[in-house]
């Protein structure tokens, strides 16, 4: 009875998450006034028309690749960083390695709201404002990413650095053939979150920049709502265009999720 009882409440649960998505899919695909009809359509009638319209005759493809280009910049950067700081964290003795782990911990703590005065006089100084510079370099280091891998690579047998030592391999290179391809699990979850976080920027953008050509979906997304306020169908392509990537991307890393906060099934160490 309790397994049932489980079940059911994960299956609520997940319609809770995949109400608003469906719903959003209805509205997109469905006829014109279908938001406000009595009863609701609870159906979609697969109307593509809307969805085309925003990728031939807005700047859809524009705001998409800009925020391609600025989401894997930041992954590539993320991945980077957080690799080599949390090997460090977790292979290397030095002084002060759990303060500096301590503090990391901390700083994740801290509200984003809290950094933007700091940051924005930061990159107005640096003369980046404007750029996709001032959209990637700010968020190219990632607390929960350290925490990640750090963890990962404690999990790892001390016999395969080890190993490597002995025939003379260094570290980077011991880094980038051995732990890395041995931490896909905490790659793929770092990828993920990274992913989500950086496509769905919206508050640094609209402070960051005043040319619209490089606008991000997110930030493209409140415009249509102003030019499109009265067309849901339009609204709703837009909005099922800009999920559509997180989606797909969840769906092919979710699984890894669980195995890299655990710190993956390498063994323990030995």
């Amino acid at each position: 009875m309790a397994k049932y009882l489980i079940y059911s409440i994960r299956a609520l649960v997940a319609i809770g998450f995949i109400a608003p998505v469906y719903w959003v899919l209805v509205l997109a695909t469905g006829y014109h006034g279908a938001a406000y009809s009595l009863p609701p359509v609870w159906i979609p009638l697969w109307h593509w028309g809307p969805l085309m319209y925003v990728i031939t005759h807005t700047h859809w493809l524009r705001y998409l690749l800009n925020t391609v280009f600025i989401t894997a910049a930041t992954i590539f950067l993320v991945i980077i960083t957080s690799a080599l700081a949390g090997y460090a964290l977790a292979e290397i003795p030095f002084m002060g390695n759990s303060m500096i782990f301590y503090l990391i911990l901390g700083v994740m703590m801290l509200p984003q709201q809290a950094l933007i005065v700091p940051q924005y006089v930061t990159i107005y100084h640096l003369h980046m404002l404007n750029s996709y510079t001032a959209l990637i370099l700010p968020f190219a280091a990632n607390t929960s990413g350290i925490f990640l891998f750090r963890q990962f690579f404690k999990k790892l047998p001390s016999s395969y650095r080890d190993i490597a030592r002995v025939e003379g391999v260094r570290t980077l290179t011991y880094i980038r053939r051995v732990a890395l391809p041995l931490a896909r699990p905490a790659v793929a979850t770092v990828t993920l979150l990274t992913f989500i976080a950086s496509w769905n920027q919206f508050q640094w953008p609209l402070i960051m920049l005043t040319n619209q050509k490089l606008q991000p979906i997110e930030l493209a997304l409140s415009h249509y709502l102003q030019t499109y306020e009265s067309n849901w169908r339009v609204l709703g392509s837009a909005a099922l265009l800009a999920l559509l990537p997180i989606i797909i991307m969840f769906i092919f890393t979710q699984r890894y999720i669980i195995q890299a906060v655990a710190g993956g099934d390498s063994g323990a160490k030995e």
